[in-house]
């Protein structure tokens, strides 16, 4: 009996099975998302450097100071100064804001350095058609992940809150606080901070950005008048677009950063593969 028990604690444990996480079409909405969205943020803080601030109401000549400015001043002996002005409190931001190097390695007034920018030089005009077609790259793309979820029920199987999620809301903050995630079984399903997050995210501020986004267009606003004072104006939607853009950069790195922490390439392989290994079942305390 001994020998036996022996034999079996000698052999080694078996691996996780691979669980079929992510389908094909999930997949691929999911890397062009990636690359979209890239692109329309490198491109829209080349857009912003051309007026680097942002202002409430219907127009930036109103004498009223902006809520948000990124600019640059001289120090006379001490050279160029970046500085960031939020509700008129400046801080000195040189080398990061205001004023950074550019790819020649000369120091230049800018209000987001070239190395985030596209492109990395002062082009409006190219920035601005970068900026369209990656918008509506992703607005299409969008819609069909939207309708391919509805069709496969991802929404109503996958997404929508029990009450026993809801009810267990306090617990889940508390595991991410500890870095303590799911496993076995529970890690084949979304957590309700994900579940809730996801949802906030795909159906109030995706459609914000865009939407403010067709704010800023004197096309759209020349068919359809009037309606985008309904958000106070275009500075307003303008302010609105960007604080909404830097949400979803927000919400980008903590889902990267939580990819990263829960194990980078089981999760990349998931979303490349489909197949996600399976953490074994840990007892909770």
């Amino acid at each position: 009996m001994t020998d036996a028990a022996s034999t079996i604690v000698s052999q080694p444990v078996a691996a996780a099975p691979l669980y079929y996480r992510h389908s094909l079409p999930v997949r691929i909405m999911h890397w062009i998302n990636v690359v979209a969205l890239t692109c329309l943020f490198m491109s829209g803080l080349q857009i912003f450097n051309a007026h680097p601030a942002l202002y409430w109401g219907k127009s930036s000549y109103t004498g009223r100071p902006a809520i948000v400015e990124i600019g640059a001043k001289d120090r006379a002996e001490q050279g160029a100064m970046g500085y960031a002005r939020i509700f008129g409190h400046e801080f000195d931001t040189t080398g990061v804001l205001g004023v950074s190097r550019s790819p020649d390695g000369q120091l230049a007034a800018k209000a987001f350095p070239s190395w985030i920018t596209v492109p990395d030089s002062p082009w409006l005009a190219m920035a601005r058609s970068w900026h369209f077609f990656f918008a509506w790259v992703f607005v299409i793309n969008g819609l069909c992940d939207l309708a391919y979820s509805l069709w496969s029920r991802h929404l109503a199987r996958d997404l929508a809150p029990t009450r026993a999620d809801l009810a267990g809301i306090a617990r889940s903050i508390k595991d991410h606080l500890r870095f303590r995630h799911e496993t076995g079984e529970a890690a084949k399903r979304y957590n309700v901070l994900q579940k809730i997050t996801y949802l906030v995210v795909i159906f109030a501020l995706l459609p914000l950005v865009v939407l403010m986004g067709l704010a800023l267009s004197p096309r759209i606003d020349a068919l359809f008048t009037g309606w985008v004072d309904l958000f106070g104006g275009r500075q307003s939607a303008r302010t609105i677009h960007f604080i909404a853009a830097w949400l979803i950069v927000a919400f980008v790195l903590i889902h990267v950063f939580e990819v990263i922490i829960t194990g980078l390439w089981n999760n990349l392989r998931s979303m490349i593969t489909g197949r996600y290994r399976v953490p074994p079942e840990v007892p909770r305390a």
